[in-house]
């Protein structure tokens, strides 16, 4: 699958509509009782980023971002304003936001993960789109640092220490991380005239599987 590892303007995403959408099976039996089952193990977040669009200059820069991805062929970074921290929104990611793995003494690979809890129901999203320079890991309460303690590919989300963490110990990180996903359109129309009158284009973008 061909991706760009670019950003999709930010300052455009900051007024899109979008969100999280699940994909659920429903069979109604002869007896009124329900049966509920899904196919989809993570969900898949669905976006309009012509709501974001507030002049015609935002729209020069929409139309050419989507021509340099040459409309749905190539795959980008797209920052949902909603949820793109390892913690809460309103504080900088701590290396103890998350927990994403227990050490074995000799797996050196993790990915990054983002727990989602609910009372005793919880949900692990992988994260794949890490962004750059906002990675930061502990092991066990000790915080660890990056290119001395390991690395982290900001293309796959996976963390690589120098030394697998012993038995037993937390290994958490937190972050800022995007969202990879591709436009959903082959086909953009836009009006000047009808901007102007207060419509904006329908430009849907989803988010893809890396």
């Amino acid at each position: 699958m061909g991706f760009h590892e670019v950003r999709f303007p930010a300052s455009l995403s900051f007024g899109a509509v979008g969100g999280p959408e699940r994909r659920t099976e429903v069979v109604t039996l002869a007896n009124g009782f329900e049966e509920r089952n899904t196919p989809w193990a993570h969900s898949k977040r669905r976006y309009d980023a012509g709501l974001g669009m507030r002049s015609l200059d935002d729209v020069e820069l929409l139309i050419a971002f989507y021509e340099a991805r040459q409309g749905q062929l190539y795959g980008f970074r797209w920052k949902d304003w909603a949820d793109y921290k390892s913690g809460k929104a309103s504080v900088d990611p701590h290396f103890e936001d998350q927990v994403i793995a227990i050490g074995d003494g000799v797996t050196a690979m993790f990915p990054l993960t983002k727990t989602y809890a609910s009372g005793t129901a919880q949900y692990v999203r992988p994260i794949t789109k890490p962004v750059a320079g906002t990675v930061v890991v502990g092991i066990q309460g000790d915080q660890q640092q990056e290119a001395i303690h390991f690395d982290v590919d900001t293309a796959t989300g996976v963390i690589t220490f120098n030394h697998p963490p012993d038995i037993g110990v937390e290994v958490t990180a937190g972050f800022e991380f995007d969202v990879p996903v591709r436009f959903d359109t082959d086909r953009i129309q836009t009006s000047v005239a009808s901007f102007q009158a207060g419509e904006v284009p329908n430009v849907p973008v989803v988010e893809v599987r890396i």
